[in-house]
């Protein structure tokens, strides 16, 4: 596993590629639930004016030791924007490119209670925007010359109130999505259905983590995550597990109408005990 002080080095020169305003450590390395073999994210904090690719491409090279392809700004896609996988010290890193300013709109707006998601490869539930706002949170600036990241993480400590009662507000749109199930399960489309609840459960997912003022910057881990939380979550991760299982059963030779109402009762269970009876 790369040492901090490896990681400090390596931030370092990267933020001194021009247009890198500065480098954030980021992912479960930042939160302290990284393993030995888990892959470091760096955030490379940029001034689209300014930014050079070519650089950037360089010094990235000269840390792993070996060419190394850079994706520019929107080369990832319109979200995800752009950066770099390459290993260093035989350790996998990570570095994503986030604009700053884009940074600080998406601030702005999860402090208001205004999000969305878009779609992005590699999302399947959609990018949700103000991950953005969530990725600077929970970040370790390494480089920040000019305390650019703690400017942007005005108003985001604690989780604001707007953005919680949004996400939870946000329900509705499970309970549709998971209605919708309902009508059709009897035709045994269990790639649709699976689809709809596991987007459904997922959105409730996302509620509880608001609740409890925890930033989600990825669906990879939601589900799961929810079991960490420092609440009465009504055992909503295993209830979770087992009902998407039930899907998967049910289709050989099992009741699909009533697997799929066991995710509608878990969804109808998250909103009661986030926002009361409808």
């Amino acid at each position: 596993m790369i040492s901090d002080a490896r990681l400090q080095e390596v931030a370092k020169r990267l933020g001194a590629v021009p247009g890198i305003t500065a480098v954030a450590l980021g992912g479960s390395r930042a939160r302290g639930l990284h393993h030995p073999d888990s892959d470091v994210d760096l955030g490379l904090y940029y001034d689209a004016a300014a930014l050079d690719v070519p650089r950037l491409r360089e010094t990235a090279s000269q840390l792993a030791g070996a060419p190394v392809a850079v994706a520019g700004p929107g080369g990832w896609g319109p979200w995800v924007d752009g950066g770099a996988w390459l290993h260093i010290d035989h350790a996998a890193v990570d570095l994503i490119l986030r604009d700053a300013e884009r940074v600080r709109e998406q601030r702005d707006r999860a402090r208001r209670g205004d999000f969305a998601t878009h779609q992005q490869t590699g999302h399947p539930l959609g990018f949700l925007d103000v991950a953005y706002a969530g990725e600077v949170a929970a970040c370790r600036p390494l480089v920040d010359p000019d305390g650019l990241l703690e400017q942007l993480r005005e108003g985001l400590d604690p989780y604001p109130r707007a953005l919680r009662d949004a996400v939870v507000e946000q329900l509705w749109s499970a309970e549709f999505v998971v209605a919708g199930a309902r009508k059709v399960a009897g035709r045994g489309d269990l790639a649709y259905l699976q689809l709809c609840c596991a987007t459904a459960l997922m959105w409730c997912a996302h509620a509880w983590h608001a609740e409890a003022g925890a930033w989600v910057t990825n669906e990879k881990g939601l589900v799961p995550a929810v079991a960490r939380l420092p609440m009465d979550t009504l055992d909503f991760s295993q209830r979770a597990a087992a009902a998407l299982a039930g899907l998967g059963a049910a289709a050989f030779g099992g009741d699909l109408v009533a697997a799929v109402a066991e995710v509608e009762h878990l969804v109808t269970a998250t909103r009661e005990a986030l926002s009361g009876p409808a």
